[in-house]
């Protein structure tokens, strides 16, 4: 699988190619002459966007706007500092969960996000089968919210129920956010799954894996994630879909004092934290919630900024794609999420995807995940494409962002920092959307992960987002 087209940075190898702009047909015609290209994505913006595009560019506010939004993100050093229970943490009770994406309702969720409701009722007790547990959210007996409007985020799915322990991260500036613990990989909550083996795991989380973090940590004080997040870049990580070394970094720094928690009153059992660390050691997504929770931080700080055409969230719920902008408040903007262009498990293909679905995509919203994947090429071998692939999609991330990370630099780009705070404008202008890498989930409850992945948003997010932006600089001129 192709990820794309060749950055024009290839001109320095091929100086005697040429450079095809916009529609295919042209480069196949300049190629079939024998001719070498280098096939540049750009196109047009829509025709019934020039006049925003013409708005916003006027804004006087817009770059006084837009410097302000980055500094506050770039200015984030987010820390792990605790975990604690959702009812604790951001107040749901019983009968309410949160879930991933923009807000949608039991009649638009999707098969995954369906599976992963049944599977919470089941955990929590709201439902002895998954047909009474599907029958209480059918009938509007459970209450859905998004975990965006609770300064909380969750993969894939994103569901979150009372009794699930969370991460707490702090900003340094009086913020914290919050984010569930990795259950791994395939038949998990978060793909979908459900049944008695999802139960059991879940509830082992809640009972063993959370308190034993929970009493390490608080030993231990609190982590610089934002070191970490920069260590794991330059180790190969991009954040989202390849987190090995950054999890390999978190045991690195929290073994020893889960072990002393032992001996020291917290009541810990040595095989239990023994359980602990061969489950970590099994999962190498461990560490991906804690970047998340770190980069909701980072992008949160941009919030609020009138003007501003910062995007500050990217977030998807398996029927829609939605992503809020630092000018317009909390205002959603959404369009039909697409399906990702992956590779396969064994036994799946095409047909079994379910439409792009997590609140994960808010690495790439902070310059992680798909945009760092010139510093982890290793990932094409869980998404598809080639290394060329992962250098020239982050070279092309540059193209939409408005800055680079001061500290998550990519060794592979001379130490570049990571493409950060994508432009609304610069999207809508170029037609280029941020590029996500990302797991696949079956479209049917219950199924699981199926495979991973490359998925781009809508443009009709970024057009609609633009829209609002014009209409607000309009106002302002008034």
């Amino acid at each position: 699988m192709s990820a794309g087209p060749s950055p024009v940075a290839d001109l320095l190898v091929a100086p005697e190619a040429v450079i095809t702009v916009g529609a295919p047909t042209l480069d196949e015609a300049v190629a079939a002459q024998g001719v070498p290209t280098v096939p540049v994505e750009w196109r047009p913006p829509p025709a019934d966007s020039a006049a925003a595009v013409a708005e916003v560019t006027a804004d006087g506010r817009l770059a006084q706007a837009n410097r302000t939004a980055i500094n506050r993100m770039a200015a984030i050093r987010p820390r792990l500092v605790d975990v604690g229970t959702a009812a604790e943490l951001v107040g749901i009770g019983p009968h309410q969960l949160l879930h991933a994406g923009p807000p949608v309702d039991w009649g638009a969720a999707s098969g995954p996000l369906r599976g992963a409701i049944i599977g919470a009722c089941l955990y929590e007790g709201w439902g002895d089968t998954p047909e009474a547990a599907e029958r209480l959210a059918a009938s509007g007996g459970v209450e859905l919210s998004p975990c965006h409007h609770h300064a909380s985020v969750g993969p894939m799915a994103g569901i979150v129920s009372p009794s699930m322990p969370m991460w707490v991260l702090d900003g340094g500036d009086g913020r914290t956010s919050h984010s569930t613990l990795n259950e791994g990989l395939g038949k998990v909550l978060r793909y979908g799954a459900f049944g008695d083996a999802v139960t059991e795991r879940l509830r082992w989380m809640e009972r063993v894996l959370g308190p034993i973090l929970a009493s390490g940590l608080r030993r231990h004080g609190p982590i610089d994630v934002g070191a970490l997040i920069a260590s794991m870049v330059a180790m190969g990580d991009e954040g989202h879909n390849r987190n090995r070394a950054g999890t390999s970094l978190l045991v690195r720094a929290l073994a020893p004092d889960l072990v002393r928690t032992v001996d020291d009153g917290a009541g810990n059992r040595a095989g239990d934290v023994a359980d602990v660390l061969a489950f970590i050691d099994g999962n190498d997504h461990f560490l991906l919630n804690v970047v998340m929770g770190a980069a909701k931080l980072v992008a949160d700080a941009g919030a609020g900024v009138p003007g501003s055409s910062v995007v500050v969230a990217m977030a998807r719920n398996g029927t829609d794609f939605g992503i809020r902008v630092a000018g317009t408040g909390g205002r959603w903007f959404t369009a039909p999420a697409a399906v990702p262009d992956g590779l396969y498990l064994g036994g799946f293909g095409p047909d079994d995807a379910n439409p792009d679905i997590g609140d994960s995509a808010i690495t790439e919203t902070v310059g992680l995940g798909g945009f760092a994947m010139a510093g982890a090429p290793a990932i094409v071998q869980l998404v598809g494409g080639d290394v060329g692939d992962a250098l020239g999609w982050t070279e092309l991330m540059y193209e939409v962002t408005l800055a680079e990370h001061p500290t998550w630099t990519l060794p592979a780009l001379g130490f570049r920092g990571v493409p950060f705070g994508i432009d609304v404008l610069r999207v809508v202008r170029t037609g280029v959307v941020p590029i996500i890498n990302t797991g696949i989930a079956g479209r049917v409850a219950g199924t699981g992960q199926v495979g991973a992945g490359l998925v781009r948003p809508p443009l009709g997010c970024f057009t609609a987002a633009l829209a609002a932006l014009a209409e607000s600089a309009g106002a302002g001129a008034r």
